[in-house]
């Protein structure tokens, strides 16, 4: 019997594998890195072990400091989570020799199926080789890992050469291994997948389907299951490959098999040797606890002979600190509240922690289970709606506005969703009313008025940024209370934490939290401004900047000082978050300033470059 568990993870997946072994009496073992010294997953854990360094390549890519920490702190198993090392069939052997229980699939399983070339050969298919323009468009894909990095669409040939540049710096960094392919794009598709699950007596389980259509970057946002709309055929179809592909590698414990679905086709593109992210929605579905299971396979036990009977619907929603409409622009900075009311809420943070750059920008997974599928999305849309999410900007608007979509709805999206949507899914108004709200809030807190004087008093101006706009409120404070200039709303009750309007005739509440200039009314995010703004604060035409804290892993080559750019034109590459971000010339001009040096660390915000626009 397994008593102590090691996870080499880190975030949401090891808090939500050390919640089962919690359950199960098994005591629990963490790692970190420095920059996840006070992590939550380092919190939480029974013991925790230092990997000196703050990159995955120092610490969370480190096998064999891995193995050491567990050996030191008496674990006898070691669960891999997903990403990093739980698709490394090297690791799993070395665990294997340490004389500690892998909880995963056999090393010659990781092996078969983790490069995706070879996964495809044993599918019997192939890879393309020499691409021409009658191949466009195409994939470059990494060969290990997931998650979306490494990954590039090409539609010109002209542009092959650097994707393929780009996905090989993106996968070694996130992988360690920068090898990747070639393979046709197919255009408007959808992502499905089957949860499989095999034990040691030859059992294998097929637990339904999962569509993870709804992608950004080739990295999923929402999924849901079971796939919806599939015809019966087909989802036999998909069940049946599924089981052929883990029979074929004498697979063991939780895995997935993925494809993508066209024209009432399916089309493998690989088998991930490991727990998904998206696993909740099986578990929803199934009522099932996948990570217990992958430890009840591990210590031998067998597995019924049937899975259990799926029931209702699920869909799960990805939270990220990050800004769709600014090109998924990571966001870091200090969480001061997560509160998804109503569904399971899976996240490695809590109220207070720092969201740094060293690491994927996922906050946590919300996860709605109800008997039909439109119950399920109006409960996770709801829920998500009625969030309390204080700190960096996340992609919230977006996963409301996106499961509220018609296409979504209906079940007609595939991948190129977020391609034809994303304008319209990134710009609902705020309520009109909140930053009047904040502005009241603001000044009773400050409030220090000692008596009253018989003449009007002048109005009180307060100024807030809101979702990229400036607004201005105007207010007085009276005998009778606080009176706006706005004609139609009346103010019924002030305190520093909440205020409520009659606005029309509707009588509206709205809960105020403060955090130096940062203000949050509901579900509104607002930033204090001063109101004579600093005339120093202003950046020369053409600057870059920084939209992230960052590393300059990249500058254009032979770019200097001086040199003649043009519009469009790639000058700087930044990674964060495990990504790599380019920033291109605002103009066609000359460069006159680059500040950027390979290898340096930049705040946000931070002056990378100034182009000079031609005259």
């Amino acid at each position: 019997m397994i008593g102590t568990v090691l996870v080499a993870n880190r975030g949401e997946i090891a808090c939500r594998i050390f919640r089962t072994c919690g359950e199960w009496g098994i005591r629990t073992v963490a790692v970190h890195s420095d920059p996840d010294a006070n992590a939550l997953h380092a919190r939480v854990a029974d013991a925790a072990v230092r990997l000196p360094g703050a990159t995955p390549a120092e610490t969370y890519l480190r096998g064999d400091l891995i193995v050491k920490a567990a050996v030191a702190a008496g674990a006898d198993a070691v669960h891999p989570g997903y990403g990093f090392l739980s698709e490394n069939a090297d690791f799993a052997r070395a665990v294997l020799d340490a004389g500690l229980v892998w909880i995963g699939p056999p090393p010659e399983a990781i092996e078969a199926m983790a490069s995706k070339t070879r996964a495809k050969e044993l599918m019997g298919l192939r890879p393309l080789g020499e691409v021409s323009a009658s191949d466009l468009p195409v994939l470059v894909k990494a060969a290990a890992g997931g998650g979306g990095r490494g990954m590039r669409i090409v539609r010109r040939l002209e542009e092959l050469s650097a994707a393929l540049e780009g996905a090989r710096a993106e996968a070694a960094s996130a992988f360690g291994n920068g090898e990747v392919f070639v393979e046709p794009y197919i255009e408007n598709g959808r992502h499905v997948e089957v949860q499989i699950l095999a034990d040691t007596h030859g059992t294998v389980w097929a637990l339904g389907t999962r569509d993870c259509s709804l992608q950004r970057r080739h990295q999923k946002v929402i999924e849901e299951a079971p796939a919806p709309g599939l015809s019966p055929g087909l989802e036999e179809e998909l069940r049946t490959l599924a089981v052929r592909a883990a029979r074929a590698v004498s697979y063991v414990g939780a895995g997935t098999v993925e494809f993508l679905v066209a024209d009432d086709k399916a089309h493998f593109l690989e088998m991930n040797t490991r727990l998904q992210v998206e696993h909740p929605v099986t578990e929803a579905v199934f009522d099932v606890d996948l990570v217990a299971l992958q430890i009840a396979v591990a210590e031998g036990q067998p597995l019924p002979a049937s899975p259990p009977r799926a029931r209702g619907h699920a869909v799960e929603a990805r939270l990220y600190a990050e800004d769709p409409a600014q090109d998924w622009a990571p966001q870091t900075g200090t969480l001061h509240r997560l509160t998804i009311p109503g569904v399971r809420l899976d996240t490695g943070y809590e109220d207070g922690d720092e969201i740094g750059v060293h690491y994927d920008p996922m906050l946590a997974k919300a996860v709605a289970h109800a008997p039909t599928r439109a119950e399920a999305i109006r409960k996770l849309a709801g829920a998500l709606e009625q969030a309390r999410l204080h700190g960096p900007t996340t992609n919230r608007t977006l996963l409301v506005n996106s499961l509220r979509h018609d296409e979504f709805t209906t079940a007609a999206m595939n991948t190129a969703f977020y391609d034809r949507h994303l304008t319209s899914l990134t710009s609902t108004p705020p309520d009109p009313h909140a930053p009047l709200a904040a502005a009241l809030a603001n000044a009773h807190g400050r409030s220090r008025f000692g008596g009253w004087r018989n003449v009007p008093s002048q109005p009180q101006v307060k100024r807030y940024e809101v979702a990229g706009e400036e607004i201005e409120v105007r207010y007085r404070h009276t005998r009778e209370g606080w009176e706006p200039d706005d004609a139609g709303v009346r103010v019924v009750h002030v305190d520093a934490g909440l205020v409520v309007l009659e606005v029309d005739g509707v009588r509206r509440r709205y809960e105020v939290s403060r955090y130096g200039d940062e203000v949050y009314v509901g579900a509104t995010a607002l930033r204090a401004l001063p109101r004579f703004p600093d005339p120093k604060a202003q950046l020369a035409p053409g600057s870059l900047v920084a939209p992230m804290p960052g590393t300059v892993v990249r500058i254009a080559e032979g770019l200097e000082a001086g040199a003649k750019v043009e519009a469009g034109e790639p000058i700087v590459w930044l990674e964060a978050m495990k990504m790599q971000h380019r920033i291109s010339a605002p103009v066609t001009g000359t460069l006159s300033v680059l500040h950027a040096v390979v290898g340096g660390q930049v705040a946000v915000g931070a002056l990378l470059a100034v182009v000079e626009e031609d005259q």
